[in-house]
This record gives structure tokens, C-alpha cells and sequence, in this order.
């Protein structure tokens, strides 16, 4: 069985031109499991853009592609799955109309929310914030007693998010998280993706060695 630790990257907040290639890079330098497209507060024609643009860079690795807050949508523009928040609408019916598509679940610090999401069929749980972060309001914290629970409880993953950099992801990995999500630390790596995504590999590498 696959127990690595993988990585789940995020987009940042403002899409610039040639971003495609940026992510293609990204993509080539690693491990990803998965993009997913978070554009809050975008229009839904500038998100279908945006889907077709980044999508195929995605899907032609192998990595799936996800779109946050909107299933319908992630249906109609071909996403692998959609990643859902406490927010988005009835996730059961999600779940329905996904299909055997990836459906994803925020849960922040809630050990009750997660077992909620459970139970209805999401693909994975994403527990956080863990570290401060600049990419959206903290309102929730995690800690990794909450990682280690759910890894010992359940077989459905758990993403980790929040403020994770190669610097400190150690005790996550450790902890048991099946995927960290990672947006500045990648995407304002002051080498570039590539480096970012090597960088965080590496942060990975080090500490499942420890924790074998």
C-alpha cells in the first residue's frame, strides 16, 4: 500500500497570463497529486476560462484536477472532482451528482465534521489551518493530535492546509497526513515552482524517514 505523503497544490488567489506554464512546471518537478482551481468570488465564465486553461496541463500528467466550492460546475467543465467547504451547498447532493468523481471536504479543526463527511462519501477530508496563512481569513486552527487521530480511526485520507512550507511540515507528515495542500510556498518560492515543489519533496522525504 501507498503511504507517501503527497502533495495538493493549490492556486493562488490571481491567475496571471501565462500561469498555465507555471503549473505545467510545477507539475514537472514532482509529486502532485492534484490541482485544484480556487478562485473566490470569480464569475463563472472566467472560471470555465480558467478550467480550460489549466485542466488539460493537469490532466495529461495524470494529476487530477479539481475545482473548489462548485460540483455542478466542476461536472460541466470536466474536472476530475470538486472540493467543497462548510458553506458550499448540500454535499450530499454533491456527492450524488459527482458521481465517481473526487469529492472533498473542508472540516476544519472538527473531528465531528469530518466523521460527517464520512459518512456521506467524500473522497478525502481537509482539516486546518495549521500555520498562519496570508491566502485566506484563519479562523479555524488545527493541531496534529487531530491528524493522528483520524489516521489511526479512519481509512479515508486527510489533507493538511494552512501556512505549510517546506520549514514545517515535519510534524504533519508525521502526524499522518496523506496530502498537504500548498499555495504561497510554491507559487512564491523566490526560485519558482519548480524549486518550491522540489523543495517541499524533499521537507517530506526527510521527515517520513524519521517517522519510519
Amino acid at each position: 500500500m501507498d503511504t507517501r505523503c503527497r502533495l495538493y497544490l493549490i492556486t493562488p488567489p490571481v491567475l496571471e497570463p501565462g500561469f498555465p506554464d507555471r503549473v505545467a512546471r510545477a507539475l514537472d518537478a514532482g509529486d502532485v497529486a492534484c490541482v485544484q482551481l480556487r478562485l473566490k468570488d470569480a464569475p463563472r465564465d472566467a472560471i470555465r476560462r480558467a478550467v480550460d486553461a489549466l485542466r488539460p496541463v493537469a490532466q495529461s500528467r495524470d494529476v487530477a484536477f479539481l475545482l473548489n466550492d462548485d460540483a455542478a460546475l466542476a461536472v460541466e467543465t470536466g474536472c476530475d472532482g470538486a472540493h467543497l467547504g462548510q458553506g458550499d451547498g448540500d454535499h450530499a447532493a454533491a456527492r450524488r451528482l459527482l458521481g465517481d468523481r473526487t469529492l472533498g471536504i473542508t472540516c476544519h479543526a472538527s473531528r465531528h465534521l469530518a466523521m460527517e463527511a464520512g459518512e456521506i462519501g467524500a473522497d478525502y477530508v481537509a482539516f486546518g489551518a495549521f500555520f498562519p496563512t496570508t491566502t485566506k481569513e484563519t479562523v479555524h486552527t488545527a493541531g496534529t493530535d487531530l491528524l493522528e487521530w483520524w489516521s489511526e480511526m479512519m481509512e479515508i485520507p486527510s489533507v493538511a492546509i494552512g501556512g505549510i512550507t517546506a520549514a514545517n511540515c515535519g510534524p504533519l507528515v508525521r502526524a499522518g497526513a496523506d496530502f498537504l495542500a500548498v499555495v504561497g510556498a510554491v507559487w512564491n518560492h523566490p526560485e519558482g515552482e519548480a524549486a518550491g515543489i522540489r523543495a517541499l519533496e524533499a521537507a517530506i522525504r526527510g521527515a517520513s524517514a524519521d517517522a519510519a
